[in-house]
């Protein structure tokens, strides 16, 4: 393999996509992504039963 060099492009970084998912998700308090859902949902869960 050769040598990386850290320059990159991000067509929906570019287009302003991923500053106005997190300004949505910050706004309804819910994440958009997975991951952050099922982390959410944990959480409530474990507070629900005074586990946290």
């Amino acid at each position: 393999m050769g040598k990386k060099f850290g320059i990159s492009f991000s067509l929906k970084r570019a287009l302003g996509v991923s500053a106005a998912k997190g300004k949505i998700s910050r706004a309804i308090g819910i994440p958009l992504t997975r991951t952050g859902r099922q982390r959410k949902l944990g959480n409530s869960i474990m507070k629900l039963f005074g586990l946290k």
